[in-house]
Order: structure tokens, then sequence, then C-alpha cells
């Protein structure tokens, strides 16, 4: 089958960062994008959930530490006054 080519906009980071990625599974960008796109036709969708609702890694901590906390793994902190709290927020 014959190719064309096609020009992308990408930030340079994300562009760098990607084909170190790729190239840890044996691909260049524009295969890597080629199976993206193959994906996309052969789904009729994106390839995966788009959502703004993924939390951070920070909020991922925190939410594992309060499964933690819940499910007895780990003990939860107490304080008997919130200037004791408040002190250990600033440490």
């Amino acid at each position: 089958m014959a190719k064309v080519s096609t020009n992308i906009s990408l930030d340079p980071t994300l562009k760098s960062d990607a084909i170190k990625l790729f190239s840890k599974f044996g691909l260049d960008l524009s295969t890597a994008i080629s199976i993206f796109l193959q994906q996309s036709v052969r789904e009729e969708r994106i390839p995966f959930e788009i959502s703004l609702h993924i939390p951070n890694k920070e909020t991922r901590k925190a939410i594992q530490e309060c499964k933690d906390i819940m499910s007895g793994k780990k003990k939860a902190k107490g304080y008997t006054s919130i200037e004791e709290l408040f002190a250990d927020l600033e440490k």
C-alpha cells in the first residue's frame, strides 16, 4: 500500500518522551501513530477513555492512603488540638 506523508505539530518535550517510550516497544513514532489511527478506525472511536476526572499523582496517593487507613493497613494519625494539627502541617 502506498503511504502519504502527514505533518503534525507537537510539543518538543512530548515528542521526545513519546519517541523514548515507543522505542521501548520497538516502534518509531510514525508506526505508533499509525497503530493509534488503525485502532481508532477499527473501533470507530478513540481507543481509550478520555476523562477530566483522572486524579493526578498526589491525589491518587491521598486516595490510596485513605483506603489503607479504612482497611486497617495504616493507622490514622490523630490530634488533640487544632494547634497540633496546624503545627504538623507546617513541617
